[in-house]
């Protein structure tokens, strides 16, 4: 009788440790570094664009 008290005894408090179930672990958060590109590219696009309109133009006369 002793033996399945202690035995009920052990399956209570290990009921009792477990019952919240696994907590997720904890991550820190991911940092995300991106490159900045230069001032002079945000230009050179529609630079080439005033090139190509000037080109278009001109070839029309």
């Amino acid at each position: 009788m002793k033996k399945f008290a202690i035995a009920a005894a052990l399956a209570v408090t290990a009921t009792g440790a477990t019952a919240g179930g696994v907590a997720p672990p904890v991550l820190p958060p991911v940092v995300v570094v991106e490159d900045t590109s230069s001032s002079a590219g945000g230009i050179i696009v529609p630079i080439l664009a005033l090139i190509l309109i000037a080109a278009a133009v001109y070839a029309n006369d």
